[in-house]
């Protein structure tokens, strides 16, 4: 099969990444408007970028009117957010937040989930999250208009909240013990409990 992108309409198009680009993390974003109120979301576009500065990226699709989601909105207001790691544990609640709410209903609050304060961001984290990072926004990159259209937040990370029961003996973070969920496509996830490894080249580049 050949697929031409450039003449596929964008929902399509949308379809296909996302059953290809996997198994991708899944992002869960808290954010405060400028009034106070809370919002917390879930993205599976969200990757690292690099650890020198310390930084992250996740990508909100625009709405299906085109319009920009709660997240962008706070983030233009109050550029501080913390992003989550999400356990398999928490699934059923990160994929509530999917729903859209009211501008400025806290999902913290309509969907039972306890909230922590931060250390040196401004919006809450969420407290049974095996890990968090606090981060300050960089930059955020409009790319293309109207629906599915998307904004790339690029975030400094400030501060790492880490569970001491998802680490190994040897101090690091255990996969099997972190139970990260992974977006697959459709309704589909994965998880970290299945693994393999493969020791990479001597000289990678």
């Amino acid at each position: 099969m050949e697929i031409d992108l450039r003449v596929l309409p964008a929902r399509d198009t949308y379809g296909w990444m996302s059953s290809l680009i996997t198994p991708r993390p899944i992002a869960w974003v808290s954010t405060l408007d400028a009034a106070g109120r809370s919002n917390l979301a879930p993205f599976s576009f969200f990757n690292g970028v690099t650890a020198s500065p310390p930084t992250l990226l996740f990508i909100p699709v625009n709405l299906h009117d085109g319009s920009k989601k709660d997240t962008i909105l706070n983030l233009e207001e109050i550029p501080e957010c913390v992003v989550h790691i999400v356990p398999r544990a928490l699934a059923d609640r990160m994929n509530a937040c999917a729903a859209r709410l009211p501008r400025g209903e806290s999902e913290f609050a309509a969907f039972g989930i306890a909230p922590a304060p931060s250390l040196w961001v401004r919006p809450p984290r969420v407290a049974a999250a095996p890990a968090a990072f606090e981060c300050r926004i960089r930059q955020i990159v409009p790319v293309g208009d109207g629906p599915l259209a998307a904004h790339i937040v690029i975030a400094d990370i400030l501060h790492l909240h880490v569970r001491d029961d998802i680490l190994g003996p040897d101090g690091e973070v255990d996969p099997g013990r972190l139970d990260a969920v992974g977006r697959l496509g459709g309704d589909t996830y994965s998880t970290t409990r299945d693994r393999f490894e493969l020791k990479r080249p001597d000289h990678t580049r």
